[in-house]
């Protein structure tokens, strides 16, 4: 990796391997509280000398396993990151990118998303990257942030 006045340090927490234990709602902003677990694995490498990276993931679902990766790239002007999702279930789909910074530590990053034809926001946030155990989280708001549903947790450990 290349160290230059530019390069952000922001996802450096993350490179490396990661056995991960994931949490997700069966059912997304319909009053869902039917939570499932399943574990996973995550490897991090920077891309474009430091100010991008991939996360690469094997999610091993109750009802099957598949891979996906998350594709982030740094905006040096905006100081803002874009995050994108790719997954195998859906190879020729990319998420619309959540766009953030990290700030006093967490990381919050916000997408104009559409679910079952309605708009809504998605939001990402990164929590605990000073530990060793930092935690990801998703979370959906119907109403232009007024309220927000978690429905996806992966709480990460060194592998």
């Amino acid at each position: 990796m290349t160290d230059t006045p530019e390069h952000c340090r922001d996802f450096d927490f993350e490179i490396g391997t990661w056995h991960v234990r994931h949490r997700r709602l069966r059912e997304r902003l319909t009053g869902c509280t039917d939570w499932e677990s399943f574990e996973g694995t995550a490897e991090m490498r920077p891309v474009l000398g430091g100010n991008g990276n991939i996360e690469d993931n094997l999610l091993h679902f109750p009802g099957g396993s598949y891979r996906a990766i998350a594709i982030r790239s740094y905006d040096t002007q905006s100081r803002n990151w874009a995050i994108w999702w790719l997954a195998t279930d859906d190879p020729h789909r990319i998420d619309v990118p959540v766009i953030g910074r990290f700030e006093n530590g967490t990381g919050t990053f916000i997408a104009r998303e559409t679910l079952r034809d309605q708009p809504i926001l998605v939001r990402f946030l990164w929590l605990h990257t000073e530990t060793a155990t930092p935690r990801w989280e998703q979370a959906m708001s119907p109403d232009e942030g007024q309220s927000w549903e978690t429905n996806w947790t992966m709480d990460f450990r060194r592998a």
